[in-house]
């Protein structure tokens, strides 16, 4: 076979790293790539899921851009798996497929009174802070005590834009509605409750500096959630990341900030247990301490304490979605597979159909743990050639036609550029650098030029 044509579902980082790599693989045949996302825009969570406040995402977003610059591999957005086209379809033209469709849902958090009014997905407040097409333009911003539970990055990065002056985001790309937004907000005070100690967090340095050095907000830690068992003595001593949080977290316990009026709260050992509720509406939150067993891990110790708050935000993970036609373990949230190469009900490898990032390993680690996945995940498709899909309508041009056949409105990179250069002239009118553009028509005409 002289030529592979690889399909590849999902155009965030997992997606165009895989289509990078396998350009840049040592083969002795062609290969042709089109790349598939739902949205119209590329990019993935990259665009979608990171607080538009960070400026490193710059750097990502324009890596990103030139690889898909170059022009060797084809972009089509606005073109839904499993509505626009299907499994079938993608055998036909085809000769194989690696789905990295990522992980945009919120895990579930089983405790009594989570569903009550005023308890929100953190992956869907991220939604909509960074203009997703697909999210109400609204959100119910009306909280003065609000409660974050999650010691990782997502639940940093929602505490930090509930509780930042809006003002200081008008150098982001955030569009006017997410703005008025924030502006309109009364919050005064955000708790974050982690299950265990400083030495177990899972936030980035970076990521817990920017929380605690916030302009107008004042960080707070508590002297009782400071304790470090021979486990963590051990991750401290063992992990310069760990040692740096520790550190950073103990200077502001020995410094505290001065007062201010919006606060920031970081509470340790805090367990949620039970949302309490006043008229159907988030009242406060119980939550019960925890103590390290030894090992860095903690147990319960029966001691509770409620907070005042009127909103709640669950950050305790993301989770993958089912794929049309494609196996699904719900529990985990991931797609079954053996190192990348999808995994039917038979127990055995399907031919031809593979997947990389969040949705084959969950949803855990950082870019490079990504272009990792990806490696390994090309390494097999490459291998697999002799089981490679023989596809009747192998050309190039026999994809668009089939799109253009079911009048599908799909976003070509030449048309993602337009749609670039007008987000950045909108901002450069106001002084930004960009404006993102949040409305899936307005964005699909901007496109026609």
């Amino acid at each position: 076979m002289s030529k592979l044509r690889l399909a590849i579902i999902g155009a965030g980082p997992a997606g165009i790293y895989a289509a990078d790599l396998i350009l840049k693989a040592e083969r002795d045949f062609e290969v042709s790539i089109d790349l598939f996302d739902h949205l119209p825009a590329p990019y993935g969570l990259v665009r979608y899921g990171v607080a538009p406040d960070h400026p490193r995402i710059k750097g990502i977003i324009n890596a990103l851009h030139e690889v898909l610059d170059r022009g060797d591999i084809r972009f089509f957005g606005n073109v839904r798996y499993g509505q626009d086209v299907d499994l079938e379809d993608l055998k036909k033209h085809y000769n194989a497929v690696i789905f990295a469709t990522g992980a945009i849902k919120d895990a579930a958090l089983a405790i009594p009174g989570i569903d009550l009014d005023g308890s929100y997905g953190a992956a869907d407040f991220v939604n909509w802070y960074d203009a997703h097409p697909d999210v109400a333009r609204t959100w119910p911003l009306n909280a003065k005590e609000v409660a974050v539970i999650g010691n990782g990055n997502v639940a940093l990065d929602v505490a930090r834009m509930l509780v930042k002056r809006p003002d200081d985001l008008l150098v982001t790309d955030i569009p006017d509605h997410v703005y008025q937004g924030l502006r309109n907000s009364p919050v005064t005070d955000v708790h974050v409750f982690g299950r265990r100690g400083p030495a177990q967090v899972k936030f980035s340095p970076l990521e817990l500096r920017e929380a605690l050095h916030i302009e107008g907000v004042q960080s707070i830690v508590y002297d009782e959630d400071f304790q470090y068992d021979q486990g963590s003595q051990d991750a401290i001593a063992g992990n310069n990341q760990i040692r740096v949080m520790v550190k950073t977290l103990e200077q502001l316990r020995e410094n505290p900030q001065e007062p201010q009026e919006r606060r920031l709260h970081l509470h340790f050992f805090a367990s949620p247990v039970e949302v309490i509720g006043q008229d159907g509406k988030v009242a406060s939150l119980t939550i019960e301490k925890t103590k390290l067993d030894g090992s860095g891990g903690v147990v319960t110790t029966g001691e509770k304490t409620s907070f005042p708050i009127q909103s709640i935000y669950r950050a305790v993970g993301y989770l993958g979605s089912p794929v049309d036609k494609i196996p699904f373990d719900a529990k985990s949230g991931v797609i079954p597979n053996d190192a990348g190469r999808v995994i039917g009900e038979d127990g055995k490898n399907l031919q031809g159909v593979y997947c990389t990032g969040w949705i084959k390993r969950g949803p855990v680690g950082l870019i490079g743990h990504t272009k990792a996945d990806a490696i390994e995940t090309i390494g097999n498709v490459l291998q697999d050639r002799d089981r490679w899909w023989q596809p009747e309508f192998a050309g190039e041009d026999q994809i668009v036609e089939t799109l253009e056949s079911r009048n599908v409105d799909y976003m070509d990179w030449a048309k993602w550029l337009k749609v670039n250069s007008k987000e950045k002239a909108i901002g450069e009118a106001l002084g930004r650098e960009r404006m993102k553009l949040f409305d899936r028509d307005e964005i699909l005409e901007i496109s026609k030029g």
